[in-house]
């Protein structure tokens, strides 16, 4: 995979994190609307479907993450993926100008040391060997240490879930940021998989037929469901428990880029 391909998923993880970083504003101010209007979707209400400022705030997170998925075909995830530290800035400019939420000196901090980390990964991209086929990612996959990461992540996750969500869950945001952080590092495995897939078939080395493909599939769409469900949580959480937006976006773009960093 040369520079070009490189450059390529660089312009579209650079649009991803825009895209992305203008959607959690645009989903939150329209939760805020929603529950003024009647039941908080925390407590179970559903008013929130009928505000079309959530809508355009799903509208963009969907073509966002369009973008990214497009992103990890053309450059490795240790490029793609560290980027997402720019929704963080399009997040927190926005949210003092339109949620009035102050940007305090650790989020500048928190900020800031995203973007210098990032930066420095992306200078130092490695150059990545292409799989052939879903065969090969297969069998990366199932190498001793990844298996032994897989097993470590799933791990915390249930412990997050079955354990610390109900005590916690309420009053410490790293609860759902870790679920999400830790699921979304298996979902960049998957997604890439897919992606490569897709790019195979479309050059006429049809991978349709391999098991390996449903089942990145299968995986891909667990994971991105367990994200969403605790993403919403999060949101719902930021609204109403006051959950700075810097600050949430800042944990969980360094959990996601150190997650998928350890298991690289």
């Amino acid at each position: 995979m040369g520079t070009s391909d490189n450059a390529k998923g660089l312009i579209l993880a650079v649009a991803s994190s825009i895209f992305i970083g203008t959607s959690f504003i645009l989903k939150k101010k329209g939760l805020k609307r929603a529950g003024a209007a009647g039941t908080r979707a925390g407590v179970g209400g559903y008013t929130y479907l009928l505000e079309p400022l959530w809508w355009a705030g799903m509208v963009t997170m969907i073509v966002g993450e369009v973008a990214n998925f497009v992103a990890y075909v053309y450059a490795p995830a240790v490029l793609v993926t560290p980027l997402g530290a720019l929704s963080i800035i399009i997040s927190a400019v926005l949210a003092h100008f339109l949620l009035k939420e102050r940007l305090q000196r650790m989020g500048i901090v928190g900020c800031v040391s995203c973007i210098v980390g990032s930066v420095v990964i992306v200078i130092h991209a490695p150059q990545e060997h292409t799989p052939t086929s879903v065969e090969e990612i297969w069998n990366l996959a199932t190498q001793p240490a990844f298996l032994i990461y897989v097993a470590a992540t799933l791990s915390i996750v249930l412990a997050l879930i079955l354990h610390f969500e109900s005590r916690y869950g309420q009053t410490n945001m790293l609860i759902y940021l870790g679920i999400c952080s830790l699921m979304g590092s298996l979902t960049v495995v998957s997604i890439k998989a897919i992606g490569i897939a897709i790019k195979l078939t479309l050059e006429g080395v049809s991978q349709i037929a391999y098991p390996q493909t449903w089942f990145f599939l299968t995986v891909a769409a667990i994971c991105v469901v367990t994200q969403l469900n605790y993403l919403n949580k999060l949101e719902y959480r930021k609204v109403w428990a006051r959950f700075d937006e810097d600050c949430s976006c800042c944990i969980e773009d360094c959990n996601l880029t150190l997650a998928n960093v350890l298991k690289l």
